[in-house]
């Protein structure tokens, strides 16, 4: 194995990553502005008041998000081990 063929698996890896973590963190975002701006509005400063609805969200958005990341870790796994007679 290369370094470069090395780099190019880690690289790919952090993109996978990357690509599975990037909705559930956009909808905590989204979820948090959202419950801030009505916070702000309200004067209501309770800290625990955000926690549940993100916890929530980023349940749900995992939930429905979890065939298609399953899918891009089977395919990647599935690209790793074809490699693996060409690493030799």
């Amino acid at each position: 194995m290369t370094i470069d063929s090395a780099v190019e698996l880690c690289r790919n890896a952090v993109m996978l990553t990357l690509a599975i973590g990037l909705p559930v963190m956009v909808s905590a975002m989204a979820v948090g502005l959202l419950i801030s701006i009505v916070q702000a509005v309200t004067q209501l400063q309770e800290q625990t008041l955000s926690f549940v609805p993100k916890l929530v969200t980023m349940v749900l958005v995992l939930l429905y998000t979890l065939p298609w990341a399953l899918s891009l870790l089977v395919e990647y796994t599935t690209h790793l081990y074809r490699g693996i007679p060409g690493t030799i």
